[in-house]
Protein backbone atom coordinates (compact mmCIF):
# COMPACT_ATOMS: atom_id res chain seq x y z
CA UNK A 1 0.00 0.00 0.00
CA UNK A 2 1.34 3.42 -0.96
CA UNK A 3 0.02 6.95 -0.50
CA UNK A 4 1.05 9.64 -2.99
CA UNK A 5 0.25 13.35 -2.75
CA UNK A 6 0.38 15.69 -5.74
CA UNK A 7 -0.17 19.35 -4.96
CA UNK A 8 0.18 22.55 -6.95
CA UNK A 9 -1.60 25.58 -8.30
CA UNK A 10 -4.67 25.68 -10.51
CA UNK A 11 -4.14 24.00 -13.90
CA UNK A 12 -0.56 23.10 -12.95
CA UNK A 13 -0.88 19.56 -14.31
CA UNK A 14 -1.40 17.81 -10.99
CA UNK A 15 -4.59 15.97 -11.96
CA UNK A 16 -3.08 14.71 -15.21
CA UNK A 17 -0.01 13.47 -13.33
CA UNK A 18 -2.21 11.74 -10.76
CA UNK A 19 -4.22 10.01 -13.48
CA UNK A 20 -1.09 8.76 -15.24
CA UNK A 21 0.27 7.41 -11.96
CA UNK A 22 -2.97 5.69 -10.99
CA UNK A 23 -3.36 4.09 -14.42
CA UNK A 24 0.07 2.47 -14.19
CA UNK A 25 -0.78 0.43 -11.09
CA UNK A 26 -2.65 -2.17 -13.15
CA UNK A 27 -5.60 -2.21 -10.75
CA UNK A 28 -9.16 -0.85 -10.91
CA UNK A 29 -9.26 2.91 -10.30
CA UNK A 30 -11.90 4.68 -8.23
CA UNK A 31 -11.94 8.45 -8.70
CA UNK A 32 -13.41 10.31 -5.73
CA UNK A 33 -14.75 13.80 -6.43
CA UNK A 34 -16.43 16.17 -4.03
CA UNK A 35 -18.93 18.99 -4.04
CA UNK A 36 -22.02 20.16 -2.23
CA UNK A 37 -25.68 20.27 -3.09
CA UNK A 38 -26.90 23.35 -4.91
CA UNK A 39 -23.54 24.25 -6.44
CA UNK A 40 -24.24 24.19 -10.17
CA UNK A 41 -20.63 24.82 -11.19
CA UNK A 42 -19.43 21.99 -8.96
CA UNK A 43 -22.00 19.65 -10.48
CA UNK A 44 -20.60 20.46 -13.91
CA UNK A 45 -17.10 19.69 -12.69
CA UNK A 46 -18.23 16.33 -11.32
CA UNK A 47 -19.90 15.54 -14.65
CA UNK A 48 -16.64 16.47 -16.42
CA UNK A 49 -14.75 14.02 -14.19
CA UNK A 50 -17.10 11.27 -15.36
CA UNK A 51 -16.89 12.19 -19.05
CA UNK A 52 -13.11 12.56 -19.30
CA UNK A 53 -11.95 9.49 -17.35
CA UNK A 54 -11.56 6.03 -18.92
CA UNK A 55 -14.88 4.19 -19.12
CA UNK A 56 -13.61 1.37 -16.88
CA UNK A 57 -12.82 3.77 -14.04
CA UNK A 58 -15.44 4.24 -11.33
CA UNK A 59 -16.38 7.77 -10.24
CA UNK A 60 -17.51 8.17 -6.63
CA UNK A 61 -19.08 11.41 -5.39
CA UNK A 62 -18.01 11.88 -1.78
CA UNK A 63 -18.77 14.21 1.12
CA UNK A 64 -16.98 15.55 4.17
CA UNK A 65 -17.54 12.45 6.32
CA UNK A 66 -14.19 10.63 6.03
CA UNK A 67 -15.83 7.22 6.54
CA UNK A 68 -16.27 6.84 2.76
CA UNK A 69 -12.51 6.24 2.29
CA UNK A 70 -12.62 2.91 4.14
CA UNK A 71 -15.42 1.75 1.85
CA UNK A 72 -13.24 1.78 -1.28
CA UNK A 73 -12.07 -1.77 -2.02
CA UNK A 74 -8.47 -2.44 -0.99
CA UNK A 75 -7.70 -3.87 -4.42
CA UNK A 76 -8.59 -0.59 -6.10
CA UNK A 77 -6.47 2.51 -6.51
CA UNK A 78 -8.25 5.46 -4.91
CA UNK A 79 -7.67 8.75 -6.73
CA UNK A 80 -9.05 11.72 -4.78
CA UNK A 81 -9.40 14.83 -6.91
CA UNK A 82 -9.25 16.79 -4.80
CA UNK A 83 -8.63 17.19 -1.07
CA UNK A 84 -8.94 20.97 -1.26
CA UNK A 85 -12.53 20.73 -2.53
CA UNK A 86 -13.45 18.54 0.45
CA UNK A 87 -11.83 21.02 2.82
CA UNK A 88 -13.66 23.83 1.06
CA UNK A 89 -16.93 22.03 1.74
CA UNK A 90 -15.96 21.63 5.40
CA UNK A 91 -15.20 25.35 5.71
CA UNK A 92 -18.36 26.30 3.87
CA UNK A 93 -20.40 24.29 6.34
CA UNK A 94 -18.70 25.83 9.38
CA UNK A 95 -18.26 29.44 8.22
CA UNK A 96 -20.60 29.99 5.30
CA UNK A 97 -20.86 33.62 4.20
CA UNK A 98 -20.10 35.14 7.61
CA UNK A 99 -17.99 38.30 7.64
CA UNK A 100 -15.97 36.89 10.51
CA UNK A 101 -15.41 33.24 11.37
CA UNK A 102 -17.50 32.09 14.35
CA UNK A 103 -15.50 31.38 17.49
CA UNK A 104 -13.86 27.97 17.29
CA UNK A 105 -14.80 27.47 13.62
CA UNK A 106 -11.22 27.30 12.39
CA UNK A 107 -10.29 24.73 15.04
CA UNK A 108 -13.30 22.60 14.11
CA UNK A 109 -12.45 22.85 10.42
CA UNK A 110 -8.85 21.86 11.06
CA UNK A 111 -9.86 18.87 13.19
CA UNK A 112 -12.20 17.65 10.47
CA UNK A 113 -9.61 18.22 7.73
CA UNK A 114 -6.96 16.28 9.65
CA UNK A 115 -9.46 13.48 10.25
CA UNK A 116 -9.92 13.30 6.48
CA UNK A 117 -6.15 13.11 5.99
CA UNK A 118 -5.92 10.34 8.59
CA UNK A 119 -8.67 8.34 6.89
CA UNK A 120 -6.93 8.62 3.53
CA UNK A 121 -3.44 7.65 4.69
CA UNK A 122 -4.82 4.80 6.82
CA UNK A 123 -6.81 3.29 3.97
CA UNK A 124 -5.99 -0.31 3.03
CA UNK A 125 -4.99 0.20 -0.60
CA UNK A 126 -3.00 2.44 -2.92
CA UNK A 127 -4.12 6.05 -2.75
CA UNK A 128 -3.31 9.08 -4.88
CA UNK A 129 -4.41 12.43 -3.47
CA UNK A 130 -4.55 15.67 -5.44
CA UNK A 131 -4.58 18.94 -3.52
CA UNK A 132 -4.10 22.67 -4.15
CA UNK A 133 -1.67 25.27 -2.89
CA UNK A 134 -3.84 28.23 -1.86
CA UNK A 135 -1.55 30.48 0.18
CA UNK A 136 0.61 32.09 -2.51
CA UNK A 137 -1.66 35.03 -3.32
CA UNK A 138 -3.29 37.93 -1.51
CA UNK A 139 -5.07 37.54 1.82
CA UNK A 140 -8.65 36.46 1.00
CA UNK A 141 -11.31 39.11 1.55
CA UNK A 142 -13.88 36.81 3.15
CA UNK A 143 -13.65 34.86 6.40
CA UNK A 144 -14.34 31.55 4.68
CA UNK A 145 -11.43 32.17 2.31
CA UNK A 146 -9.02 32.95 5.13
CA UNK A 147 -10.05 29.89 7.12
CA UNK A 148 -9.85 27.72 4.01
CA UNK A 149 -6.36 28.95 3.19
CA UNK A 150 -5.01 28.24 6.66
CA UNK A 151 -6.75 24.90 7.19
CA UNK A 152 -5.76 23.63 3.74
CA UNK A 153 -2.13 24.60 4.31
CA UNK A 154 -2.00 22.65 7.58
CA UNK A 155 -3.74 19.65 6.03
CA UNK A 156 -1.30 19.67 3.10
CA UNK A 157 1.65 19.73 5.49
CA UNK A 158 0.22 16.82 7.49
CA UNK A 159 -0.46 14.86 4.31
CA UNK A 160 2.99 15.53 2.83
CA UNK A 161 4.58 14.26 6.03
CA UNK A 162 2.55 11.04 6.10
CA UNK A 163 2.57 10.26 2.37
CA UNK A 164 5.10 7.88 0.84
CA UNK A 165 5.61 10.29 -2.05
CA UNK A 166 4.85 14.03 -2.25
CA UNK A 167 5.12 16.03 -5.46
CA UNK A 168 4.61 19.67 -6.41
CA UNK A 169 3.26 20.31 -9.92
CA UNK A 170 4.48 23.49 -11.61
CA UNK A 171 3.63 24.26 -15.25
CA UNK A 172 3.19 20.58 -16.05
CA UNK A 173 6.42 19.47 -14.37
CA UNK A 174 6.84 17.69 -11.03
CA UNK A 175 9.16 18.50 -8.13
CA UNK A 176 9.89 15.72 -5.62
CA UNK A 177 9.16 17.30 -2.23
CA UNK A 178 10.53 14.32 -0.32
CA UNK A 179 13.95 14.99 -1.88
CA UNK A 180 14.00 18.58 -0.59
CA UNK A 181 15.23 19.66 2.86
CA UNK A 182 12.84 20.55 5.65
CA UNK A 183 15.52 22.35 7.70
CA UNK A 184 18.07 24.88 6.48
CA UNK A 185 21.70 25.15 7.55
CA UNK A 186 22.96 28.58 8.50
CA UNK A 187 24.73 29.99 5.40
CA UNK A 188 28.50 30.28 5.62
CA UNK A 189 30.71 32.56 3.57
CA UNK A 190 33.03 30.71 1.17
CA UNK A 191 36.76 31.15 1.91
CA UNK A 192 38.16 34.30 0.33
CA UNK A 193 34.79 35.87 -0.37
CA UNK A 194 34.38 39.47 0.73
CA UNK A 195 30.88 40.83 1.15
CA UNK A 196 30.54 44.22 -0.56
CA UNK A 197 28.52 46.74 1.46
CA UNK A 198 25.28 47.84 -0.21
CA UNK A 199 25.18 51.53 -1.06
CA UNK A 200 21.95 53.18 -0.10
Amino acid sequence: MSVVMITGGVRSGKSAAAERLASRRGAPVVVAVAGWEGDVEMRRRVDAHIRTRPAEWSVLTVDTDPAWAAGVASGSVLLLDCLSTLIGAIVHGEVGDASFAPEGAEDRCEARALAMVEALVSRDGDTVIVSNEAGWGVVPEFASGRVFRDVLARANRALAERADGSWLAVAGHLIDLKALPVDLPWPSMPPGRIRTPTKG
